[in-house]
């Protein structure tokens, strides 16, 4: 029999598919492009040509051996050792979907792991043919006489004035039904749709709430939105309860990991789409999600009518779950039909950084000063027990350029700024130069210190969003007045945390510190008594960053 050419259309480009029976010999291998997928070529087998020079960092592949179909043919085939990257023919062999797609960093390719997908492939090293692999389908097809056609290019970095992590949570229970269960799989395709899915755009999750919460894909899983528009095509309804607080709970403490694929300094968001109500108490779930810094949204879908109130566990259960109960965080559709015209309004909102207000938190929206007493009195030993209390309580913070700020003062009769908040944004190097600062020695004069930190430490960020913090730790009795110096840093909104070893005077400790003072003010006997004052100083600060954003 002879070949026949067929056009396939897949992802933009049009390959021409040679048809032969299956298992036959001597067929001339398809040449295809470095980003064809497995899904892209739907036969049980064929051989294919992949091109040499394709950009590793760009294959995406999902899975080891077995490969989901939404990876790249050539990927996979790298990745397996079929070929080197200089390309080569590939033999490959349509398998059915599975669950469980694997990791496995092999030959220059981090595989990634799926949950599942609808179909799978693996490859083996193929017939060699004569056609060339040029990155370019091949045809013999004789080219349209009609206008030409224009391939336009994917648009990969997304809309960038939407920088988000977004985790969309469906309902998948039995009180939504499938057929309202794929009317709001269309909803959620439109509004990723309209986000602008990229790399350096906003990134997409999706997890499923029914009787147990269900992960479908990560953020990492894909950066595209034709990937992303697949995958949400593929969710399969789960039925059950409806137990969206247990499911918020796991996303809120599993989904936003980096492992995942969250990105440092962009907002969490989980997007919470709830058709009647919710068969669990959504409150706590709401509070666990605040504090792992994730903006609750809550789509609220056919309220219960009167008659249902009586089974709906908290008739208030939206306004408690959000980020706020401001309105900005509630969004309420009749039903799951003509629901088009609320996909930009939603997405307005999933876009308004501004208004993110969960995404501060004390880990990353602080400014923290240490002023560190370098006094002759201290001792070498102990000035380096100071600086471990230091660097324990720094290493908590979400040190980067866009996050919380550390900086550092030594003083004896005069102060030495050992580095400020716009020295270093990473957390590796501020603990590095923690650990390296000299043992100045000398005299003690706390209030010149003080003085001298809020003038220029503080100063420089005064216009920060950050709220601000100094932590001042001494082994003795200040030969200056601290009371003046210290009001004046509370005037201009530093928060003052005073640590006192050895000599220091309760007098002076309770002077420096913020109200309440018996919560601001901690002292020890000995040096090594320090150590379990971090925690304190922690959770301290924490508190007041909590009480400054209600």
């Amino acid at each position: 029999m002879s070949a026949a050419w067929i056009p396939v259309l897949c992802l933009g480009v049009c390959l021409l598919l040679l048809l032969e029976p299956a298992g036959s010999e001597g067929a001339v291998p398809i040449a295809i492009t470095c980003s064809t997928r497995g899904l892209d070529i739907r036969k049980e087998k064929v051989d294919v040509l992949c091109p040499g020079g394709c950009p590793l960092e760009e294959f995406s592949v999902f899975g080891n051996i077995v490969y989901a179909s939404v990876s790249s043919i050539c990927g996979a085939a790298v990745h397996r050792g079929v070929i080197s990257n200089s390309g080569g023919p590939v033999r490959v062999y349509s398998l059915p979907g599975r669950e469980n797609y694997s990791s496995v960093d092999a030959n220059g390719i981090q595989s990634q792991t799926l949950s599942r997908w609808s179909a799978s492939f693996t490859v083996t090293k193929g017939k060699s043919g004569t056609q060339e692999a040029t990155g370019l389908a091949v045809s013999t097809a004789r080219p349209p006489t009609g206008k030409r056609l224009k391939k336009t290019p994917e648009k990969k970095t997304g809309n960038k004035d939407c920088k988000a992590d977004i985790a969309f949570l469906i309902d998948g229970s039995f009180n939504i039904g499938q057929r309202r269960f794929n009317l709001q799989k269309n909803f959620v395709g439109k509004v990723a749709l309209m986000l602008g899915i990229g790399t350096e755009g906003p990134h997409v999750g999706l997890v499923q709430a029914s009787e147990h919460p269900k992960i479908e894909f990560y953020l990492k899983n894909f950066t595209s939105a034709k990937d992303v528009l697949f995958a949400i095509k593929e969710v399969g309804f789960r039925g059950g309860n409806s137990n969206t607080g247990k499911a918020l709970k796991h996303t809120a403490q599993k989904f936003f990991t980096s492992d995942a694929g969250v990105r440092k300094g962009i907002p969490k968001v989980v997007v919470v789409f709830i058709d009647g109500w919710p068969s669990d108490d959504i409150e706590e779930a709401g509070i666990v999600a605040r504090e792992f810094g994730v903006n609750v949204f809550i789509v609220s879908v056919a309220k219960p009518i009167p008659e249902e109130l009586g089974m709906v566990q908290d008739v208030a259960f939206v306004d408690k779950a959000v980020c706020r109960s401001n309105g900005f965080f509630s969004y309420h559709m009749p039903n799951w039909f003509g629901t088009t015209k609320y996909v930009k309004p939603l997405v307005q909102k999933l876009c308004s950084h501004e208004q993110m207000m969960c995404s501060k938190t004390c880990y990353n929206s602080v400014n923290i000063a240490f002023l560190i007493d370098g006094s002759s009195s201290v001792g070498d030993s102990n000035f380096r027990l100071m600086l471990e209390f230091v660097s324990n309580i720094a290493k908590t913070f979400e040190i980067s350029d866009i996050g919380a700020k550390i900086a550092a003062v030594q003083f004896t009769y005069d102060q030495r700024t050992e580095f400020s908040f716009t020295d270093y944004n990473t957390k590796e190097n501020v603990l590095a130069v923690i650990r390296n600062i000299r043992y100045m020695s000398g005299g003690t004069a706390t209030g010149d210190a003080i003085s001298f930190t809020v003038r220029n430490v503080f100063g420089p960020v005064r216009e920060s969003p950050n709220k601000n913090f100094l932590v001042i730790v001494t082994d003795g009795q200040s030969y200056d007045d601290v009371r003046g110096p210290a009001a004046a840093a509370h005037d201009a909104g530093i928060t003052i945390f005073s640590v006192g070893v050895a000599w220091a005077p309760l007098d002076d400790l309770k002077d420096m510190a913020s109200k309440p003072k018996e919560s601001h003010a901690f002292f020890t006997r000995e040096f090594t008594g320090l150590e379990p004052i971090v925690s304190d100083v922690i959770r301290g600060i924490c508190r007041d960053f909590l009480e400054s954003q209600q």
